[in-house]
């Protein structure tokens, strides 16, 4: 984990601004609970609309993979970097120069079992099989029991499945003796993410070079190299700078302690981004300066620091680092692969290689702010503040109730309303989200005595909950912590959670937002549609057998419709609008959670491909519809669900009779309560 530990200064050309970084390792994982006795493995899958976690049933039977784990891939960025062809050449290259004879290798995090198979291949497979007592041989470990499965098939299907030793386990449950007959003298791995370390890079190479492998092995890569540049931006200073975007608005609230204190921290400092979206909304204020190498090769340290003098290039004030990595694949220092952005130009960086979501660049904020978002964002907050002003005026001691994990809002009642009792339910936060008022509770002037959080999760509440007092007003963004990178529709959690007060809502409650509206557009989007179309040949290794499960554009059955997942549209590489934004159904939520169904007719605008369908929620605030808020792709702060074709589609302009060419689309939508989930279908004419 990279972090920013000394703030830098606003700095000028002579003046270098002195920035210590600080390397740590830590594993954020959920572990999939087994229970050997009955060769079952279970999972946990969270229920959008509840919250709530259950488990499902994985059968370790590899010739099984149910429709009902097919999701589990098909939302992964497996496919993603399948599509990756810079990423595999690489990697090609790198493992036919490193194994270059019989031996035994150690495929760690293996995926499809890609990278097994190119040393299996690179050795020779005449010359090797997977049995102990022979002179070659490949260990692929993969801890994920699903994808576990799909690499057997994809190994079967390329005539390697005797040829590889597949162990289901995390190489930190290796044994020598055990589960491998021998150390390794190769590893080849690529546990990687945008930050580099965060999939538990230093950990795993830990325990590999202290158990698993030779002295001094062959390692695919051999090294990486994080850099960094300190950007000026005024987009990135309204994302995270809580402290001076508040100074600037309108509405007296204050979500900064007035006391010494950090705000809570709900973001993370760190941002996965594609920076090449911002291009020209980012001032370089310094050259490209390394921060830290890590060595794949031998075994690295645990925790690192140091003090890097950063000459500043320009006049301007460092709101982050902008950061990426180099890996250098083989020893010689030849074959590079690189996730830094395109303004860098470097000999081993590829301007020319494929868009893809699974590697960005990571934006660093400065310390003692937060990713706060929307929370910073003037438009945003007076609408809020006037839909919440115009409601109270109407109400005199009113029962208020947050239904999401909103803070905002429960501060913004609480400031507007002297007599009102504010009750927050907070499901995401809880026991945090009660601590954070009390701390901003003397900035804003109120006292906790009229401020409860509800400590206990319930299925329906009851008077004795709400003190025998009915609510009043009900309201919410909706914000749920934890859900930033679902999809929009998963914020229909405020619908069920309405439902679940209906039982204390008063007679003429005031429920805020008042109704959603699901928007769509129809998209040219060639840079996503390619990076999830579907695989055939992967450096000469078969893979078409992975594209059902994973969900690939263009391979999928009749029967079988690829999913919706959620993107943020504006950092999807090249993009256009071919239709106008139009309305395919709307959700009212004065009214209890029930299934609903929408279908609406567009004409296209624009000729081009259409390559799907951009999907968002704008959550109508008031009664009067005056007060909208969009989610939608101009919005850069909410991630729209996209629902890709299963082959681009050519489109045109009505009224400009051409063969093969659509004029307009027909999108339908149903919306089913007990799963939440959203079924789209479409047709063209």
């Amino acid at each position: 984990m990279l972090s920013l530990i000394s703030k830098t200064l606003k700095p000028s050309p002579s003046l270098c601004a002195i920035t210590r970084l600080t390397l740590t390792s830590h594993i954020l994982k959920l572990t999939p609970i087994r229970l050997m006795s009955t060769q079952r493995l279970f999972q946990l899958k969270l229920d959008p609309l509840s919250g709530n976690f259950e488990w499902i049933v994985i059968d370790e039977d590899e010739n099984s993979l149910e429709p009902s784990q097919e999701p589990l891939l098909a939302t992964t960025s497996y496919l993603d970097m399948l599509n990756d062809s810079y990423r595999n050449k690489a990697y090609r290259l790198a493992i036919d120069k490193t194994v270059m004879k019989p031996c035994h290798v150690l495929d760690i995090g293996a995926g499809t079992g890609l990278l097994s198979m190119m040393a299996a291949r690179a050795m020779g497979s005449s010359d090797f099989t997977a049995v102990p007592d022979a002179k070659g041989m490949v260990t692929a470990c993969e801890s994920y029991l699903p994808m576990v499965k799909l690499m057997r098939k994809v190994l079967h299907l390329n005539g390697m499945k005797k040829n590889i030793n597949v162990i289901n386990k995390r190489s930190d449950e290796l044994k020598v003796g055990v589960d491998i007959v021998s150390h390794a003298d190769v590893m080849v791995s690529e546990i990687l993410d945008s930050e580099l370390l965060g999939e538990g890079l230093i950990p795993t190479l830990q325990h590999a070079h202290d158990t698993l492998l030779v002295e001094n092995p062959l390692t695919v890569p051999y090294k990486a190299t994080t850099y960094g540049q300190l950007v000026e931006s005024t987009f990135l200073w309204k994302l995270h700078d809580l402290y001076n975007n508040e100074a600037k608005a309108s509405d007296s609230i204050h979500l900064v302690p007035s006391r010494s204190g950090t705000p809570i921290c709900v973001k993370q400092q760190q941002y996965a981004m594609h920076c090449d979206a911002i291009t020209k909304e980012i001032k370089l204020l310094s050259e490209p300066f390394k921060i830290f190498e890590i060595d794949f090769w031998k075994r690295p340290d645990s925790h690192g620091e140091t003090e890097l003098p950063i000459k500043a290039t320009d006049d301007g004030r460092v709101h982050a680092v902008v950061s990426w990595w180099i890996l250098q694949l083989d020893r010689e220092g030849t074959i590079f692969y690189s996730t830094a952005p395109r303004w860098i130009s470097l000999p081993i960086h590829s301007s020319t290689g494929d868009w893809c979501d699974h590697w960005k660049q990571c934006v660093w904020f400065v310390p003692g702010k937060e990713r706060i978002a929307i929370y910073g964002d003037g438009e945003w907050r007076l609408s809020m503040f006037t839909a919440i002003r115009n409601a109270l005026q109407r109400r005199v001691q009113p029962l208020c109730f947050i239904a999401d994990d909103s803070v905002f809002l429960t501060i913004c009642v609480a400031h507007l309303s002297k007599t009102a009792d504010v009750l927050s339910l907070f499901p995401g936060l809880r026991d945090k989200g009660a601590q954070y008022l009390e701390a901003v509770s003397d900035a804003n002037g109120f006292s906790m005595d009229r401020m409860k959080v509800l400590q206990k999760r319930k299925t329906y509440l009851t008077l004795d909950d709400t003190h025998q007092k009915k609510v009043d007003l009900l309201i919410a963004e909706p914000y749920y912590y934890g859900n930033d990178g679902m999809l929009p529709w998963q914020n229909l959690r405020f619908w069920k959670e309405r439902t679940m007060l209906d039982p204390v809502l008063s007679d003429d409650v005031l429920i805020m937002p008042c109704k959603g509206i699901l928007k769509a557009c129809a998209m040219s989007l060639p840079d996503l549609w390619n990076s999830r179309r579907s695989v055939r040949k992967i450096e000469g290794l078969d893979h078409s057998v992975v594209n059902t499960t994973l969900g690939a554009c263009g391979d999928l059955p009749s029967s079988k419709e690829g999913p919706c997942l959620p993107f943020f549209i504006w950092q999807c590489g090249e993009i256009g609008k071919l239709s106008e934004v139009f309305t395919v159904m709307e959700f009212d939520f004065t009214k209890q959670i029930s299934p609903c169904h929408g279908k609406a007719q567009v004409e296209f605008m624009e000729s081009g491909i259409c390559h799907g369908f951009a999907l968002w929620i704008d959550w109508v605030i008031d009664a009067e519809n005056k007060i909208v808020v969009s989610t939608g792709p101009d919005k850069r702060y909410w991630k729209q669900g996209v629902k890709l074709l299963a082959s681009p589609v050519a489109v045109g302009i009505g009224g400009v009779e051409r063969t093969g060419i659509c004029c307009s689309t027909v999108v339908e939508a149903s919306f089913d309560p007990s799963s939440g989930e959203l079924n789209i279908q479409h047709t063209f004419s």
